[in-house]
């Protein structure tokens, strides 16, 4: 298992985070099988999407804040209720194929750390493992 750094720098953001992923990939020398990419905190998560169009990941910042709003009169003493929602919204984990040592997207996708109670400093956890014959 490998793990990576994401710095956040807003309160909320979609972070690409192909590249370091794709370096784990190359690190492991592992050519063909999978990854799996976890996000082990509770106000953040981990989504694939298009990676070509800004503006999709700004609509998914907007949808995502008007369905859980950051101030709803929440019982979190915390006061970070809506980032907890969200995160478990967008899910924890992803699972890419890796095939001739690289990730397996469709023609727009890429993967995006989503930082919901930032800014933060944040750990991604990430494994490779080889495909079985």
């Amino acid at each position: 298992m490998q793990e990576i750094q994401v710095v956040s720098r807003q309160h909320t953001e979609f972070i690409n985070i192909d590249h370091p992923i794709q370096e784990c990939v190359r690190d492991s020398g592992i050519t063909e099988g999978m990854v799996q990419i976890f996000v082990p905190h509770t106000t953040a998560g981990i989504t694939i999407n298009e990676n070509v169009d800004p503006d999709v990941v700004a609509d998914m910042e907007l949808i995502l804040e008007r369905a859980v709003p950051w101030e709803a009169g929440y019982a979190h003493a915390e006061g970070n209720a809506a980032a907890h929602v969200k995160a478990s919204m967008m899910g924890f984990s992803a699972m890419v194929f890796v095939e001739n040592g690289r990730l397996q997207f469709g023609t727009w996708q890429s993967i995006y750390f989503c930082e919901f109670d930032g800014p933060r400093h944040r750990r991604v956890l990430v494994k490779v493992t080889a495909h079985s014959m």
